[in-house]
């Protein structure tokens, strides 16, 4: 069995302060160092994706729906981009093998609408490394990390969800994302990390 770990998202637009920002996404970013780091062994692949827009018109708006249009977040050349500072030592570290981008010129909510630096797909690249089973953790748990544990189940991915790893827009979707994934075959399970 190999194992990956997946991060969604952690970017400065989607933590206190960012022009998306979820409440406890900070703290979520520092716990997913502090595993990362402590279950290096345990992961054969770790794996990060990030939004990353440069028009998207049919989800990016200056009056959001807050549905399916949202304030400009993650535009390519902004601060709000970037990997939150811990996640991008994890990237410079090299504990992070590979970033996938996606959202360019459209909503993209799952990991596995991102593509590598090569323009592979986040599929391609994980069967590439041979994994069979994904560890998810990031933000939010109700979008980007539920559709992203959503697909992996989808592509035969075994596949569970650190929920102490990951932080909600709001309590009651967030909840509601628990159950979807939880009917979809996917394990939850809280993070041991120190």
């Amino acid at each position: 069995m190999r194992n990956a770990l997946l991060v969604v998202d952690v970017q400065v637009d989607f933590v206190e302060g960012g022009s998306l920002g979820v409440q406890g996404g900070l703290q979520v970013a520092a716990m997913i160092a502090r595993h990362v780091r402590h279950f290096k062994n345990e992961y054969q692949f770790v794996v990060a994706s990030r939004d990353y827009h440069e028009d998207a018109p049919d989800h990016i708006s200056a009056t959001p729906d807050y549905v399916n249009t949202w304030p400009p977040h993650c535009m390519i050349g902004t601060p709000g981009a970037a990997f939150v500072p811990t996640i991008q030592n994890l990237v410079r570290e090299k504990y992070v093998q590979a970033v996938v981008t996606k959202g360019r010129h459209e909503a993209a909510y799952s990991a596995f609408d991102g593509l590598d630096p090569r323009g592979h797909k986040l599929l391609d690249v994980l069967k590439e490394n041979r994994v069979d089973h994904i560890d998810v953790c990031g933000i939010a748990t109700d979008y980007c990390v539920r559709a992203s544990a959503l697909d992996a189940r989808k592509n035969q991915f075994q596949v569970r969800v650190l929920v102490n790893l990951c932080a909600a827009v709001n309590e009651a979707t967030g909840q509601q994302a628990i159950e979807e994934m939880k009917a979809a075959g996917i394990q939850l399970q809280a993070a041991t990390a120190p």
